[in-house]
């Protein structure tokens, strides 16, 4: 009987060695079998109270991320526009299909004004090119394009790219400097493209000792900002400064 026990407990794998640790284990493991509320200790203590949520930030200086297609692409894309890029020699240029004095205006100024946003080659250098020899030939053509060029102008400033506004910002400049009265013609156009500098004008880099090299390269924003309203106020007449002290409060006079 013994002998037969032994051979039923061998069957079923049973091991002598490793029953105690089995059954010391199980012992161990018991309040895993067993769970509920009984037992557990209560306070009446008042509860902490939760941390209140942070609020979450406006992003206000974002860059947008979305960019519109663009007239501009639209039409170089058609053809439609009389420029290309020339790459003969170390340097990139850009080659008129025709005279830019003979162009009309009205059409081309504003478009190459709306690819000022554009971020992709060649259209980037080709707008930003482009826009600097319409305006450097305009002569007394640019002042009745003006009105057409405060939208694009505006929805530059708007998408609060670093690149996209130091270079609107610069075309600003050239533009009110291309030709007579179109800085005191901008006047009334302000409400509509300073709101935008106004958020960037203080908003500086603090970098301790370090070296900031875009001020080599004209584009740290405050300080381009800074310069382009100086700008204004000398080439806008008695009514600039007023105007932009209306919108900018922090900015001060450079004439006085």
């Amino acid at each position: 009987m013994q002998q037969s026990g032994q051979r039923q407990l061998a069957l079923k794998g049973y091991s002598p060695q490793r029953s105690p640790n089995k059954f010391t284990s199980n012992l161990l493991n018991i309040s895993n079998k067993f769970t509920g509320t009984g037992g557990m200790t209560s306070s009446l203590a008042p509860k902490k109270p939760k941390a209140p949520q942070k609020v979450p930030k406006t992003d206000i200086f974002r860059a947008s991320t979305f960019v519109e297609t663009t007239l501009f692409k639209k039409y170089y894309d058609r053809g439609d526009l009389p420029i290309a890029v020339n790459f003969t020699g170390a340097v990139r240029k850009i080659v008129w299909k025709c005279e830019p004095e003979a162009l009309d205006y009205h059409l081309y100024l504003p478009i190459f004004f709306e690819g000022l946003r554009e971020v992709e080659e060649p259209y980037k250098f080709l707008a930003v090119n482009g826009c600097q020899e319409l305006l450097d030939r305009g002569e007394n053509k640019i002042l009745s394009v003006l009105p057409q060029l405060i939208i694009p102008i505006k929805k530059a400033l708007s998408t609060k790219n670093h690149d996209i506004m130091c270079i609107t910002l610069k075309k600003i400049q050239k533009l009110v400097k291309s030709g007579q009265m179109i800085g005191e013609a901008l006047v009334p156009y302000y409400r509509q493209i300073l709101p935008v500098m106004n958020m960037f004008k203080n908003k500086r880099l603090n970098i301790g000792d370090k070296i900031d090299y875009s001020q080599r390269k004209n584009e740290n924003l405050s300080d381009l900002i800074q310069e382009t309203l100086e700008t204004l106020e000398k080439n806008g007449g008695e009514d600039a400064y007023i105007n932009i002290k209306y919108m900018i409060p922090t900015y001060e006079s450079c004439m006085f």
